[in-house]
């Protein structure tokens, strides 16, 4: 299976160029309608929900772990804490035999990072993904298998996808050279071209069209 992403961009070009309805679309690529939507709403998938994981054995012994790490911000680098020396001073100061180093270093390590923020030390960052009409496209050739003229047959299919709509270009090629890499490109830069919501295999020898269907 391909990535959402790929999905998203299937969908929405079935829905554009075919007309399909949300329950066709969901049936031919196996998804709930629920995901249909979804794809037909934006063209770039929700970001998946990390579960949070809670630690409750741990928790009476945060207050005392915090105090280590603020501590650590005015201590000389080799005398900071590590996960491992916190865990001895848990068991030995505070009777914590019941918990585990990687629970211990989970904590150390989210935690740290936000006593260094809130202490003015680091400079939380982030980069917007805005992607502007037309600025940008990703591109890729990976192998595919159709049936070919009754024959299950290992092709590649050339992806141009524009960042900012999610529109997309494929066209699916014999071999995966520089030829069809290029030609894709091609294909990809003359939207009057690719009216056609076929995929097309193009053999070298006689330059003959043949239709293939993307297998299921």
């Amino acid at each position: 299976m391909g990535s959402r992403v790929q999905l998203y961009a299937d969908i929405r070009h079935d829905a554009r160029v075919d007309g399909l309805s949300i329950r066709e679309l969901a049936r031919n690529h196996g998804v709930h309608r629920r995901t249909v939507r979804q794809a037909l709403a934006a063209a770039e998938p929700p970001p998946r929900k990390k579960p949070v994981r809670t630690a409750p054995r741990l928790d009476p012994y945060k207050p005392a772990i915090d105090e280590m790490l603020t501590y650590d911000l005015t201590a000389p680098r080799k005398q900071r804490h590590t996960a491992t020396r916190i865990l001895a001073r848990l068991r030995d100061e505070h009777g914590a035999t019941d918990l585990s180093y990687s629970t211990v270093r989970d904590y150390v390590r989210v935690r740290r990072a936000q006593i260094d923020l809130e202490a003015g030390r680091r400079v939380e960052a982030m980069v917007p993904q805005d992607h502007a009409p037309g600025a940008e496209a990703e591109v890729d050739l990976g192998e595919v298998y159709v049936i070919l003229d009754g024959v299950k047959t290992k092709c590649h299919m050339f992806v141009y996808r524009l960042s900012h709509s999610g529109k997309a270009i494929h066209r699916v090629y014999p071999t995966g050279g520089q030829e069809a890499f290029l030609e894709g490109h091609i294909e990809a830069f003359h939207p009057a071209r690719n009216r056609s919501a076929q995929h097309r295999a193009w053999t070298r020898t006689s330059r003959r069209s043949t239709r293939c269907s993307p297998m299921t």
